[in-house]
């Protein structure tokens, strides 16, 4: 370790009240840092060539911290467990014992409290994450506000991981085209509960505490209710799958929603840089969103191997219906491959709308404020509509050629 590193942070105006009980690595960038009211507290350790600290942060107020090659955005506090890869747009708190991993991503606002395990998970602004919550593979929009946000309840687990081992199991909570407008209703997900992956689930509606939410509910403002299973002993086929259409489809629509997202951290968020460090954090935003979107192709070609082995444990005869389904849905993927690949891989098409809107947000960024939470909120209702239109357009594009008809 540089012998001066600490002292140099310190020389800029970092407070390390107690240096000799923090560790900072040589990988460590020390102009990635911010001079400008950031403390770093006893146990930290700060690691990697990419993490980022902007000004008026905190790392490890009520606990330790391990921080590596993570962003952290402008008034962030982080203030105890593990953070690796993970980007906070700005504003965000999180509490101790958390465990947050690779491709997630908080937007302005968003915040968990403590002991929250995350990985591959998108939080618009306002998203709240109640306390003892695992909550990986998941995007969640939804709220205006502050005080009127989409919330996950404490003890509540997205369960991501099948008996046929495999994590094409992503959840979605709103969607993009809609959500990032920041004036839907917001989603509520009652404590004591779960999601068995992948899921989708409409804007104002709320799981009762202690359900475990199974299906889809497209619809919006609906209570949904979920009770525990009747005991049961039933013979089971290793290794075969049945609701083949569901988790194709919930796949389809997460990676397509991904991508328009993408367009948008591309064209509109670049509209808010203001300096080098708001530079380096979009940077940030858009090759960890550019992750997640090759780690949900990867997991559904994975999925795809899957049902080549589900289709060998089945009767040999090849007009057997669920023969027959589980051959549409590998050719269907290795189309939907095909497709997502060569889209996260070249820039969008702008229709009219999209460049209309973008010219929109890039004058208003201009002239009125270079805080993207207060242009986007400023918005008339057509103008939302415009670019909602825009990234709708894009998604049904990916997803209308790829739609999987099974009996």
């Amino acid at each position: 370790m540089k012998p001066d590193i600490k002292t140099a942070l310190r020389n800029k105006g970092v407070q390390i009240p107690n240096p000799d009980a923090v560790y900072v690595s040589d990988s460590v960038n020390l102009d990635r840092i911010s001079g400008e009211n950031v403390t770093i507290y006893a146990g930290c350790k700060i690691l990697g060539e990419k993490t980022l600290i902007m000004k008026n942060s905190s790392i490890g107020y009520e606990a330790p911290v391990t921080l590596e090659n993570t962003l952290v955005g402008e008034n962030t506090h982080l203030n105890g467990g593990f953070f690796k890869g993970a980007v906070f747009a700005g504003n965000n708190t999180v509490g101790l014992g958390a465990h947050v991993r690779e491709g997630t991503i908080f937007e302005e606002q968003a915040s968990a409290a403590h002991t929250v395990g995350l990985k591959q998970t998108i939080l618009f602004p306002f998203v709240t994450l109640g306390s003892l919550i695992n909550f990986c593979d998941c995007f969640m929009a939804g709220g205006t506000s502050r005080q009127d946000h989409s919330e996950v309840g404490s003890s509540f687990i997205h369960f991501n991981y099948t008996p046929n081992q495999d994590k094409a199991t992503p959840s979605m909570m709103g969607n993009v085209h809609q959500g990032v407008m920041l004036d839907q209703h917001p989603i509520f997900l009652g404590g004591q509960g779960g999601l068995v992956g992948p899921v989708r689930i409409g804007y104002g509606c709320i799981t009762a505490a202690g359900s475990i939410i199974r299906k889809n509910e497209p619809g919006q403002d609906r209570l949904l209710l979920g009770g525990g299973l009747k005991p049961a002993s039933v013979p089971r086929t290793c290794n075969v799958y049945t609701n083949i259409s569901h988790i194709y489809h919930n796949n389809i629509d997460y990676i397509a929603g991904l991508i328009c997202l993408k367009a948008w951290y591309h064209h509109v968020r670049p509209c808010f840089v203001t300096d080098e460090f708001s530079r380096l954090l979009l940077d940030g935003m858009q090759e960890t969103l550019d992750a997640g979107i090759a780690e949900r192709i990867k997991r559904l070609a994975e999925w795809g191997e899957k049902l080549m082995l589900s289709r060998q444990s089945l009767p040999a005869d090849p007009g057997h219906r669920r023969i027959q389904q589980h051959d549409q849905a590998i050719a269907a993927i290795s189309d939907a491959l095909q497709v997502f690949e060569k889209a996260s891989m070249s820039d969008a098409v702008i229709d009219s709308d999209g460049a209309a809107f973008i010219q929109l947000i890039k004058e208003r960024a201009q002239t009125e404020s270079a805080d993207y939470i207060t242009v986007i909120q400023g918005l008339r209702h057509g103008e939302k509509q415009m670019g909602s239109g825009w990234l709708y357009q894009m998604e049904r594009k990916m997803t209308e050629q790829l739609i999987l008809r099974q009996d």
